[in-house]
């Protein structure tokens, strides 16, 4: 019975952390004239130095947004919002769109041809096309 649980205990815990080993790729609607972008042209977007694309971004816990922000802004999560919300202060831009997962990235890019977002790559579909996948 010991067994039983320490084994169920490890696989609870590895499926917990399995999202931190998710492929983060970028997406854009399937309509969109791109068909690639640079490391530093999708940061643009998603600092608010660019407002050519509307950024989604995800929930603020989710471990998926943390690894974006890492691999493709050289920032955490945290200092993307302090940078977003200095510029909202002064008026320069309004804050991403936020989604709580994958699947509401994927609806919400699908939705808006300008619209720019990250996800598990598991998560795409026909309806969205890969511009970008992190390292």
């Amino acid at each position: 019975m010991n067994k039983l649980m320490s084994a169920l205990l490890v696989a609870a815990a590895v499926s917990a952390t399995a999202p931190a080993f998710a492929e983060v790729v970028v997406v854009v609607n399937a309509k969109a004239a791109e068909s690639s972008m640079t490391k530093d042209q999708v940061a643009q977007f998603f600092l608010g130095k660019s407002s050519a694309m509307t950024p989604v971004d995800q929930s603020e816990d989710s471990p998926l947004r943390a690894e974006f922000y890492k691999k493709v802004t050289d920032k955490d999560a945290s200092q993307a919002k302090a940078l977003w919300s200095k510029l909202v202060f002064t008026g320069k831009a309004t804050m991403p769109k936020e989604v709580g997962n994958s699947a509401a990235v994927r609806a919400a890019v699908a939705a808006n041809p300008k619209a720019i977002g990250y996800m598990d790559k598991a998560s795409v579909d026909a309806s969205v096309k890969v511009v970008y996948t992190a390292p």
